[in-house]
């Protein structure tokens, strides 16, 4: 995989998914800040797992999701390295069934999700998906602001102060 095909993977998961419309982003909380929460405690411990490294921790769990409801395969380990490996678990400690086995075990109690049902896997991933596009919107626009870790010093003004300890949070999203 190149450059240009792994940085694709935003406009993708866009036109699949949809994004978050500018204004809106107060009704995404629950999935926001668990996931903004999460790097924020990582960046903090590890200041080389930056803006950078989450804009390509964004696109590998991206991917990730991808292969989980598709069953496709995609090599990204010539992007991997330490730095964004750290906050790409992060990110999909904050919803992933797959990953985190506290939410598997709640949505397997709650019944309404079958996790190994590809199109309701896709479904789930909806919500977490938006939200990590618009993540990456935001990482981009604090860059050219603020420079190379613009995102980071944004957060923790905006949030820093509510974001304690390293346990990863996580949302359950419930089907309707």
């Amino acid at each position: 995989m190149q450059l240009y095909q792994f940085e694709k993977i935003y406009n993708e998961m866009e036109k699949e998914f949809g994004k978050i419309k500018s204004g809106t982003e107060e009704a995404h909380t629950m999935m926001l800040l668990p996931l903004e929460g999460n790097v924020l405690k990582i960046h903090r411990s590890y200041p080389a797992s930056n803006s950078r490294r989450l804009r390509e921790a964004i696109a590998l769990v991206l991917f990730r999701l991808k292969e989980n409801y598709t069953e496709a395969s995609y090599d990204t380990s010539k992007f991997r390295n330490e730095d964004n490996c750290r906050l790409e678990t992060a990110l999909l400690m904050a919803f992933d069934p797959l990953t985190n086995p506290e939410i598997k075990e709640v949505i397997q109690a709650d019944l309404t999700l079958d996790i190994s049902d590809l199109s309701q896997l896709h479904d789930y991933y909806k919500e977490p998906v938006i939200c990590l596009l618009r993540i990456k919107e935001s990482i981009d626009m604090w860059e050219k602001r603020n420079g190379a870790n613009g995102y980071f010093d944004f957060i923790e003004q905006y949030m820093g102060q509510q974001i304690n300890g390293e346990e990863m949070n996580f949302s359950v999203l419930k089907p309707l």
